[in-house]
C-alpha cells in the first residue's frame, strides 16, 4: 500500500507565481474543449495522427434492422442437443421402435440452424429445420435419418 503524504505537493510551490504551469501557456481549465470537442477543427491533427477512420460513414444502411425481422436472426442448435427438444412421452413411445422415425420440428423450438457438433444418439429421426450446416447433414443421415427442410 503507498504511503500517504502528509502534505500536498503543491505546497512546495507556494510563492512561486505560476505554481509550474508557466506564464504564458496558463494552467486553464479546458484549452481545447471537454471530451472529443474539435475533432474535425481544432484537433484534427490528434484525430488523424492517433485515431485514423473516426470519422466518416463505410456500407450501406440496412433500415428497419431488428431481430426477428432480420436477415441476420439466425439461432443455431447443435446436433447433440436435438434429442433434448423430444419430450419424455415420446422418448419412451420410440424407445424400442426402430422402424419408425422421431420427427423434431427445430423451428417450433425457435431456433433455425443446426449445427454439427456433438454425438447423435442411435435412432432414426427425422429433422425439420430451415438450414442445415454440412457436418450436421452428414451425422443425421449416418444414424438413418433425415434433414428436412422448412420454410
Amino acid at each position: 500500500m503507498p504511503r500517504l503524504r502528509s502534505t500536498p505537493k503543491n505546497r512546495k510551490k507556494r510563492g512561486h507565481v505560476s505554481a509550474g504551469h508557466g506564464r504564458i501557456g496558463k494552467h486553464r481549465k479546458h484549452p481545447r474543449g471537454r471530451g472529443c470537442a474539435g475533432g474535425q477543427h481544432h484537433n484534427k491533427i490528434n484525430f488523424d495522427k492517433y485515431h485514423p477512420g473516426y470519422f466518416g460513414k463505410i456500407g450501406m444502411r440496412e433500415y428497419r434492422y431488428n431481430a426477428f425481422g432480420s436477415k441476420h436472426f439466425c439461432p443455431t442448435i447443435p446436433v447433440s442437443k436435438l434429442w433434448s427438444l423430444v419430450d419424455e412421452e415420446t422418448k419412451q413411445k420410440y424407445k424400442d421402435d426402430s422402424v419408425n422415425a422421431v420427427v423434431i420440428d427445430v423451428t417450433k423450438h425457435g431456433f433455425h440452424k443446426v449445427l454439427g457438433t456433438g454425438r447423435l444418439p442411435n435412432r432414426k429421426l427425422i429433422v425439420l429445420a430451415r438450414f442445415y450446416s454440412e457436418k450436421a447433414e452428414k451425422k443425421i443421415k449416418k444414424v438413418g435419418g433425415a434433414a428436412l427442410l422448412t420454410a
